[in-house]
């Protein structure tokens, strides 16, 4: 039974060391911060949970109880859609042809919380920037 155990800890490992390195390279090449986001939330997500899972694997083999990772787990499952959701928001709200291509709410705010001028968001700062 630990020889089984201690196969799928290994390959708990390399599954989330290649999560972990195709989110990496994610955040590195794509070519826009919407795009980018995918990687960190979602690969790199993934590759750090399986690592936790094998270390949490590993401890039980040893005989110790480990809530270190699965705190560590909890608080990355936590905080990443949330922080992906709050650069995602800023960024609609600051890129004018994001803005812009949104289809309407309905209601007075737009997607990113505070309004957003029917123009979009950049409108009015390229003008302020061109001197207008």
């Amino acid at each position: 039974m630990a020889t089984l155990a201690e196969a799928l800890a290994a390959f708990l490992i390399l599954a989330g060391g290649f999560f972990a390195l195709v989110g990496s390279y994610g955040l590195a090449k794509l070519p826009d911060l919407m795009t980018r986001l995918h990687g960190p939330t979602k690969a790199t997500t993934l590759g750090v949970g399986g690592i936790v899972l094998a270390s949490m694997i590993v401890a039980g083999l040893e005989g110790r109880l480990s809530l270190h990772e699965l705190l560590i787990a909890l608080f990355l499952f936590l905080t990443a859609p949330v922080s992906a959701f709050m650069l995602a928001k800023a960024h609609i709200l600051r890129d004018a042809r994001t803005a812009g291509s949104l289809p309407p709410t309905g209601t007075e705010t737009g997607w990113a919380t505070t309004h957003v001028p029917a123009g979009g968001a950049g409108k009015d700062r390229k003008r302020a920037a061109a001197g207008s």
